[in-house]
């Protein structure tokens, strides 16, 4: 049996991981891509890390979030990333959002997701 210490110590090497692999390893792997395929990108996994810093008592915004996950503020991250995305990927997006992260997330969210699927590097 391993204790909470060692557990959480465990899965944040593991987070981290997988934020390198995201962010160095393979940064041309679209967030939009992400999304249809997994339920989940980048920018999901930034508001998991506001969220758990918010059930902490620490305020943090989108934008903070972001930065600390991308490493760089999100705008510029997306101008040197982030492709266009066909209306294919476009039209599973809408789909993908609604059944991963759900109507109870403000239209603002997923239209800042969209408009950034369909505006790439505009800043």
């Amino acid at each position: 049996m391993m204790d909470d210490a060692t557990r959480t110590e465990l899965e944040a090497a593991a987070f981290r991981a997988l934020r390198d692999h995201l962010m160095v390893k393979r940064p041309e792997v679209q967030n939009i891509d992400l999304m249809n395929l997994a339920g989940f990108c980048r920018n999901c996994l930034s508001r998991w890390y506001q969220e758990a810093a918010e059930a902490r008592g620490i305020a943090m915004t989108k934008d903070e979030a972001r930065e600390i996950f991308y490493g760089m503020p999100y705008e510029e991250w997306r101008a040197a990333q982030q492709t266009e995305a066909d209306d294919a990927k476009k039209a599973a997006f809408e789909v993908a959002y609604r059944e991963n992260v759900g109507d109870d997330r403000s239209v603002t969210d997923m239209t800042d997701f969209r408009d950034n699927v369909e505006r790439p590097g505009e800043g």
